[in-house]
C-alpha cells in the first residue's frame, strides 16, 4: 500500500470540484448495542496517541559499512549514517525510536512527533525537494517506495547520496518488517529485532483486550471539509487491517468498495451501514467537529450518526503501522467500546 497521501491522490483530483449530493439516505436501522451509544461531544483528549516516541535504551551504535536490498530493487552501500533524511513521518518515527534521532537532521511534514518538532522541514510526502534534501549533506536518505518526484530522487542519488526505500506499509503485518528493514540500512540489525519484538508484543497487547461479541461495522472516512472533499475508505484503504484489530468490521469493504477511496454520498453510506466512524482528527476538525460531522447527507441517518459514535486519531500516526501501533489500536479500541475497552 501506498502512504496515505499518496492513495489519495487519484481519488482527490476527480473530488476536489465535487459537492456532496443531498439526497439523504433511507434511515437504516439502528443497532441494538450496549455500547453504541456516544456522547454528543468531541472524542476525549486522554484517548489520543502520545505525541513523543519512545527510543530503546540503552542507544544502538551503527555498525558500518552495510550492503542492503532497497524495495526498488537495487543493492544500496551505507558507508555512514551520522546524517539521516527520513521522507516520510513514519520512517522517522522508526528511527527515533531505534535510539538514533540524534542523527536526523530533517524531517517530512507528517514527521509530527514532538521530537522531531524543532527539525527542518525539506518535503511534503510526495513533494520532496533535491535541493534541500542535498543542502543537508546526508549520509543517508530513506525513502517509501512512493517517494516522488522520481526526479527529486534521481537527483539525490546522482550526487552520491545513498538511497534506501521502503516498503510502504500496507497493514499490521507491515510493522516489523519496516523497522528491520530501516535498522539494518543503519547497521544496528539487532536493534531492529529488539524494537519489532516491543511493537509486536505490545499489539498483541491490546488485541487480547479487545472485547468481542459486537463486531461493529466501522467507515473509515477521508475528510477535507475545506476543500470539499469527502471521500469512503475501502478495501485498499489501509484501514481495513486496523479495523479488523480492533475486532470491527470494514464497512466500506463489506459493502462492496474495492478502491481505495470513493467520493462519499448519502448512497454509499447507506449501502455501508457503519455502526461507528473512524475519521483522522485534522479532518474531523476540518467540518466542525462530531457536529458538523453529522450535517453531512447520510451521516446523521446511520447507526453511528445516530449514535454519534466517532472515533478520531491524529493524522501523523493512524495508517503509519509503525512503533506507536499499538496506542492508535488503544486508542481506536478505547472509543469505539467506550470505558471498557483496551486502556
Amino acid at each position: 500500500m501506498r502512504p496515505l497521501r499518496t492513495r489519495l491522490a487519484g481519488a482527490l483530483l476527480s473530488v476536489l470540484a465535487l459537492t456532496l449530493t443531498a439526497a439523504g439516505c433511507q434511515g437504516s436501522s439502528r443497532a441494538a448495542s450496549d455500547t453504541a451509544s456516544r456522547a454528543a461531544t468531541e472524542p476525549a483528549a486522554e484517548r489520543s496517541v502520545t505525541n513523543r516516541v519512545e527510543p530503546l535504551s540503552p542507544s544502538p551504535e551503527p555498525r558500518l559499512p552495510v550492503t542492503v536490498r532497497s524495495a526498488d530493487g537495487t543493492r544500496v552501500t551505507v558507508e555512514d549514517a551520522e546524517r539521516v533524511v527520513p521522507l516520510s513521518g513514519s520512517l522517522s518515527e522508526i528511527v527515533f525510536t531505534l535510539g538514533l534521532g540524534d542523527r536526523v537532521v530533517a524531517r517530512d511534514v507528517t514527521a509530527t512527533f514532538e521530537q522531531a518538532a524543532g527539525l527542518p522541514l525539506v518535503t511534503r510526502g510526495h513533494d520532496v525537494s533535491a535541493e534541500s534534501v542535498l543542502s543537508l549533506g546526508p549520509d543517508l536518505v530513506l525513502a517509501e517506495t512512493s517517494t516522488g518526484p522520481q526526479e527529486a530522487v534521481d537527483q539525490i542519488r546522482a550526487a552520491g547520496v545513498p538511497v534506501l526505500f521502503v516498503e510502504a506499509a500496507k497493514g499490521l503485518a507491515d510493522v516489523g518488517p519496516r523497522i528491520r528493514a530501516v535498522a539494518d540500512a543503519l547497521g544496528v540489525p539487532a536493534a531492529g529485532r529488539e524494537l519489532t519484538r516491543r511493537s509486536e508484543q505490545r499489539i498483541e497487547a491490546v488485541r487480547e483486550e479487545v472485547p468481542h461479541g459486537e463486531e461493529p461495522r466501522v467507515a473509515f472516512l477521508y475528510l477535507r471539509g475545506s476543500a470539499s472533499v469527502y471521500l469512503i475508505g475501502g478495501g485498499e484503504s489501509g484501514a481495513g487491517s486496523l479495523i479488523e484489530a480492533a475486532g470491527a468490521v470494514d464497512a466500506g469493504a463489506a459493502s462492496g468498495l474495492t478502491k481505495d477511496f470513493t467520493a462519499l454520498t448519502s448512497e454509499a453510506l447507506a449501502a455501508a451501514a457503519p455502526d461507528a466512524i473512524l475519521v483522522m482528527s485534522k479532518g474531523l476538525e476540518s467540518v466542525g467537529g462530531v457536529d458538523g460531522l453529522v450535517k453531512i447527507p447520510g451521516v446523521a441517518q446511520t447507526p453511528a450518526g445516530m449514535d454519534r459514535r466517532i472515533v478520531s486519531v491524529e493524522d501523523g500516526v493512524l495508517l503509519t503501522y509503525g512503533p506507536r501501533t499499538d496506542q492508535v489500536l488503544g486508542s481506536v479500541v478505547a472509543q469505539l467500546y467506550g470505558e471498557d475497552g483496551a486502556r
